[in-house]
């Protein structure tokens, strides 16, 4: 059973501030965390845990900031690395570990000019009240990364905040930020080794080792977007797929076939057609020498289904083998055949939650 699914995950709807300018005045008081949270893994579950429990034992609210674009993405470019969750799909997600808001700030380059003392005056200090601010211990902040958690204990004292901060829990990945002005407020949390990382989630979705994914998120990786025309070859062939739109959102895993989940959005969580086995494809349709690189997925056993411009997420949970060319439509079909029951298999001892 997976921890957090998006197949059928209640959660409370959280306030989502765009900026300071949506805080409400007044606020206070908070425990508050700070971090990208790409993935929302189990790493970053633990720090927000923490946030959320410290501010029930002090009845407070607790709030998470966040940043978009990732940090990197604007201060270096090249060497931006692809996000695991759009910021919508980062947002639902941290709505299911019981915060009450989540800040989210845009980060540029006149942002990235804060002093140390700027940043936690006006984010933690003067935007949300803060009581509590908890992070890990490598956690840099400030212009060109010049503040660590020595200064956030420091301006503690002077603002009348308390720090804590949680040992290994956050992998430090420092940045060549020499001559460059950074408010560097990334936490990568973990709680064993570095596995539970953005990086290495990023780097085993890339691979198409959504296995090791499942072990670093504590559910399955989701991609998401709106079903729409293909070729309509599956339904020639006896296996009709949904395809997703090409602004689907998540991070793509390598070419290839999985099995998963086909989660229907709009649909109540108990209603029984909502999360739906499925064959999930990733690939060009090499066979049919195709060209646009496409996720669309098979609902096993099902050709009665209509889902044209419904909303749905695909969750990947096993990685069956690499997209392939086959010599005929004859061969790809039994390929199919041979896919569609590993697919049953897996998925007949996993329930989806």
């Amino acid at each position: 059973m997976y921890e957090g699914s998006d197949a059928a995950t209640t959660v409370v709807a959280v306030q989502r501030w765009y900026g300071m300018g949506d805080v409400p005045t007044g606020l206070s008081p908070t425990v508050v965390t700070l971090g990208n949270f790409d993935g929302v893994h189990r790493g970053h579950r633990e720090v927000l845990t923490r946030v959320v429990r410290e501010a029930s034992l002090r009845g407070a609210m607790p709030v998470a900031v966040t940043f978009e674009p990732h940090p990197v993405a604007v201060l270096y470019p090249d060497r931006a690395p692809e996000a695991v969750m759009s910021l919508e799909q980062r947002l639902d997600a941290l709505e299911s570990v019981g915060l009450a808001a989540v800040l989210v700030i845009e980060f540029t380059r006149d942002f990235a000019q804060q002093t140390p003392e700027e940043f936690v005056r006006s984010t933690f200090v003067d935007a949300l009240g803060a009581a509590v601010v908890v992070v890990g211990k490598d956690t840099r902040f400030g212009v060109r990364n010049s503040g660590d958690v020595q200064t956030l204990r420091e301006l503690g004292v002077v603002h009348g905040f308390e720090v804590i901060t949680l040992d290994d829990v956050g992998e430090a990945q420092p940045l060549d930020t020499a001559g460059d002005a950074s408010t560097e407020a990334i936490v990568e949390p973990i709680t064993e080794a570095t596995r539970w990382s953005s990086t290495q989630l990023r780097s085993d979705l890339l691979d198409g080792n959504v296995e090791h994914a499942i072990e670093i998120l504590g559910r399955p990786h989701a991609v998401a977007g709106t079903v729409v025309h293909g070729d309509h070859r599956g339904r020639e062939l006896g296996y009709p797929t949904a395809n997703l739109s090409p602004d689907h959102e998540g991070l793509v895993p390598c070419d290839g076939v999985y099995a998963g989940w086909l989660v229907r959005q709009g649909m109540a969580s108990n209603h029984p057609d909502r999360t739906l086995p499925a064959a999930i494809s990733v690939g060009t349709n090499p066979t049919f020498d195709g060209q646009q690189r496409r996720v669309e997925a098979y609902v096993l056993d099902r050709t009665d289904l209509d889902l044209y411009g419904e909303r749905v997420s695909m969750l990947f949970v096993a990685n069956l083998r690499p997209t392939l060319k086959f010599d005929s439509v004859d061969a790809l079909v039994e390929q199919m055949q041979q896919d569609v029951t590993r697919c049953r298999e897996i998925l007949a001892s996993i329930v989806p939650s």
